[in-house]
C-alpha cells in the first residue's frame, strides 16, 4: 500500500473535517495527488488548517449539493480514486437540522455517485457512512454487513439511506462493470488527535480541562467501540487498493471497528483521560429524552480481517494514549503537522511489523 498511491490521482469529498484531513494528509505523503473537495474548516484550530493542508494539496471549497461545481472537479481532475466523506456527522446536530442532515447525506451522496457515473476515469469507490447505519437493537453482538438497516435519530436514518442508495447504484451500474470497484465502509467512534468539533467526547474533554472546568458527560454507561482515526483510514485505503486491481472481488460493504477489549464505556475514557493528563474531574449532565442517542453498538469485523487480511493495531490504551499525547503536545507548542505525521509513521510501522 505504500508505493501503490504514488502518483495516484484521489480525489476526497470532505477533506477539511476530521477524518478528511487525516486522510488527505497520510495520502499527500504517500505521494498522492490530491484534489479535496468540501465546505471550508470549522474554527481556527480545524485540523485541516492546523495541517496547512490548503498549501499541501489541490483544495476547492464547495459543497456536493452544488451539482455543477461538483461535475466539473470530478471533470477537470479525472479522479482515479474516490474517497467520500463528505457529511453532515453529528447525532444532536441532526435534531436541530434534520432537512439538512438529509440532504448533505443522501442528496449529496447521489450527487456523488452520479459525478463518477460520468466519469469515467474512476477506477475505485470508497463510500463512507457509519456504523449507526444499522437498526440498532442494543444486542450484545456485533452488526454484520447483512444486517437490517435503520435509524432511530436523523443522522442514523439518513446514513441508511445513503445505504441503500449506494445499493442501488451498484445493482443498477456497477455489479457487472469490471473497469471499477465500488465499496461502502461503516465505522464509527473514531478519536484522535486534532479533532475540535462540538458535541465530541475527546474535544468536549480537552476543551473543559483547558478551560479548569468540569468534564460533562451526558451518559456515563453508554459503551462504544474506541479506534483510532488511523485505523478505519487504513482499511479504507487497503480496501481502495483491492477495489482498484480486483473490483469484481471486492466490491461490496464492509465495516472496519475495533476489537471487543476496545469496547469501553464513555466514564471509562473519560477517566482514561484524565488520568493521563493528570486533571479534571467530570461531572454527569441531564440528558435531553427528545434526542434519543444509542447505549450500545459495535461492529463485527470478520469479513475485512479474513477477505482484506486488515486488524487493527492499537488496542484501547494505545489508541488513547496516542490521541491525548497528541493534544498535550500541541498545547505545549510542538508543530501540529509534525505530531500528525509522527502518528501516521508510528501506525505504518506497527503494520508493516504485524
Amino acid at each position: 500500500m505504500v508505493t501503490f498511491f504514488k502518483n495516484k490521482r484521489v480525489l476526497i469529498t470532505g477533506d477539511t473535517g476530521f477524518k478528511g484531513s487525516w486522510l488527505a494528509l497520510w495520502l499527500n505523503e504517500l505521494g498522492a495527488n490530491v484534489c479535496g473537495y468540501a465546505l471550508p474548516p470549522e474554527g481556527e484550530y480545524a485540523h485541516f488548517k492546523l495541517l496547512n493542508l490548503g498549501n499541501e494539496i489541490t483544495h476547492i471549497d464547495g459543497n456536493i449539493l452544488d451539482v455543477k461545481k461538483l461535475d466539473k472537479i470530478f471533470q477537470d481532475f479525472q479522479p482515479e480514486i474516490v474517497f467520500h466523506l463528505a457529511a453532515q456527522s453529528l447525532v444532536r446536530l441532526s435534531y436541530d437540522e434534520p432537512k439538512l442532515t438529509f440532504e448533505t447525506n443522501v442528496v449529496g451522496s447521489v450527487n456523488v455517485l452520479e459525478s463518477i457515473r460520468k466519469t469515467s476515469s474512476v477506477k475505485s469507490l470508497i463510500y463512507v457512512t457509519s456504523d449507526k447505519c444499522y437498526k440498532n437493537n442494543e444486542w450484545i453482538w456485533g452488526y454484520r454487513e447483512n444486517d437490517e438497516l435503520g435509524g432511530h435519530d436523523p443522522y442514523s436514518a439518513s446514513k441508511a439511506a445513503a445505504e441503500i442508495v449506494f445499493s442501488s447504484y451498484l445493482n443498477s451500474f456497477y455489479s457487472k462493470n469490471t473497469s471499477i470497484g465500488v465499496a461502502s465502509v461503516r465505522a464509527g467512534n473514531v478519536i484522535g488527535g486534532g479533532d475540535w468539533a462540538l458535541d465530541r467526547i475527546i474535544p468536549d474533554c480537552i476543551r473543559s480541562i483547558k478551560d479548569e472546568k468540569k468534564i460533562e458527560i451526558r451518559s456515563p454507561q453508554s459503551t462504544r467501540p474506541w479506534q483510532h482515526v488511523l485505523e478505519p483510514l487504513s482499511g479504507y485505503m487497503l480496501l481502495a487498493k483491492k477495489l482498484y486491481e480486483s473490483p469484481n472481488l471486492y466490491t461490496g460493504s464492509w465495516n472496519f471497528g475495533p476489537g471487543v477489549t476496545s469496547i469501553k464505556t464513555v466514564k471509562e475514557l473519560v477517566e482514561r483521560v484524565i488520568d493521563i493528563l493528570g486533571k479534571g474531574s467530570i461531572s454527569i449532565g441531564k440528558v435531553d429524552g427528545n434526542k434519543h442517542e444509542a447505549g450500545l453498538l459495535h461492529l463485527n469485523c470478520d469479513k475485512a480481517n479474513h477477505q482484506l487480511g486488515w486488524i487493527p493495531l492499537w488496542n484501547f490504551e494505545q489508541t488513547i494514549q496516542m490521541t491525548i499525547e497528541w493534544y498535550k503536545n500541541y498545547l505545549n507548542g510542538v508543530n501540529p503537522k509534525q505530531l500528525s505525521l509522527d502518528n501516521i509513521y508510528q501506525f505504518m510501522e506497527g503494520k508493516n511489523n504485524d
